[in-house]
């Protein structure tokens, strides 16, 4: 009995030696951590030490080149700077160029879309605007909303690339744009033969305008002052009204529908360097068309007839009288380059056996 006590006694004695023991490591170990700690809390991160300026120029940089659209949440996405650390996100706040360039194209994410398109237009301040709409994508209720938030900015909009848009809500876009210089719009087709032409003015910088058929027949641009247009699945005799009053184009891209009209008159673009003809054959077409600076020339095969291209092509450079510099051939139709060659000696001669894609900002139009 006497010796179970005694070694009890021992054993708590030995316990309570290893309590200290291990006390002592413990208040050790704190010791250290503590240190560690200051030394963490001291260090400044080599990143967080530049100006602020040139962390700005980096997010800038991070971003896709402005007008093109940077996606509005996650990976590539200012918003994603935003979530980095107190500093980056109070320099991207700052920053009113990380925010100028919207697009509202993503069906699944509409509502949320819409939420941060406030945010972004608040966040850019007074800055230019690059513009994204796909109603396609859109409920009525959320085309109207997003109108709603985007037609109160419109004095800054300078890129605006709208597709798929209700006729009934042409009219929404009317009023002064003195920042605009790029406009691709592409309508939805209407039932109603009395539709009424839009006049839309007051765009001094208006330059590049991109259009379905349904958009050209129903606008009214300041068509004089354009240096680049494209139509689509126009017919010629629609087209010439337009040409006739585009003095100034540089670069024309016209994806054309034969109507078997034989009256098209003759059109001369004084100013066109580039020319691109696609989509549907226009016989004879190519014949109206006086161009005297033409450089590039982009044609589908179905312009030109079968068997005589290389001389058709040749009467066309000789009417126009133009230094032509580059030919390139499209549709499909494999064909010898020599006879090119031949005709055009001093032109770089190619043939793309693709079609030719139109491509408006993100947003891959099919009209």
């Amino acid at each position: 009995m006497l010796s179970a006590l005694a070694a009890d006694r021992a054993r708590v004695a030995d316990i309570e030696a290893q309590i200290l023991l291990l006390e002592h490591s413990l208040l050790e170990l704190q010791s250290e951590k503590q240190l560690a700690q200051e030394r963490l809390d001291s260090y400044t991160y080599p990143v967080l030490m530049l100006p602020n300026e040139i962390v700005t120029e980096i997010f800038v940089h991070f971003l896709p080149v402005y007008p093109l659209y940077p996606p509005l949440t996650g990976p590539g996405s200012p918003t994603l700077l935003a979530q980095i650390c107190r500093e980056w996100r109070d320099i991207a706040l700052a920053t009113p160029a990380l925010w100028q360039a919207i697009s509202l194209s993503d069906r699944y994410e509409v509502p949320l879309h819409l939420r941060l398109c406030d945010m972004w237009l608040s966040r850019s301040r007074c800055h230019p605007l690059s513009l994204g709409f796909d109603e396609f994508a859109l409920s009525s209720s959320q085309a109207t909303d997003a109108l709603f938030a985007l037609i109160p900015h419109r004095a800054r909009w300078q890129h605006l690339h709208i597709y798929a848009l209700s006729p009934s809500r042409l009219d929404t876009l009317q009023g002064p744009m003195p920042l605009l210089r790029r406009l691709y719009l592409s309508l939805a087709k209407t039932t109603d033969p009395f539709a009424a032409q839009v006049l839309l003015r007051k765009m001094p910088l208006l330059r590049t305008v991109a259009l379905n058929d349904a958009a050209a027949e129903r606008l009214i641009l300041p068509w004089a002052q354009l240096t680049s247009l494209t139509m689509r699945w126009l017919y010629p005799r629609e087209c010439a009204p337009v040409l006739q009053n585009t003095l100034n184009l540089v670069h024309c891209e016209l994806g054309l529908v034969n109507d078997d009209d034989e009256g098209t008159p003759d059109i001369t673009l004084p100013a066109l360097r580039s020319l691109t003809l696609m989509d549907h054959s226009i016989p004879g077409y190519l014949e109206t068309l006086i161009v005297p600076a033409l450089h590039n020339l982009r044609i589908s095969h179905s312009f030109l007839p079968f068997g005589s291209i290389d001389t058709a092509l040749a009467s066309f450079v000789s009417k126009s009288s133009c230094k032509l510099q580059d030919l390139c051939l499209t549709g499909g139709r494999v064909v010898s380059q020599d006879p090119y060659r031949k005709a055009f000696p001093l032109a770089k001669i190619s043939v793309d056996d693709g079609k030719i894609d139109v491509r408006f900002g993100i947003f891959h139009c099919h009209f």
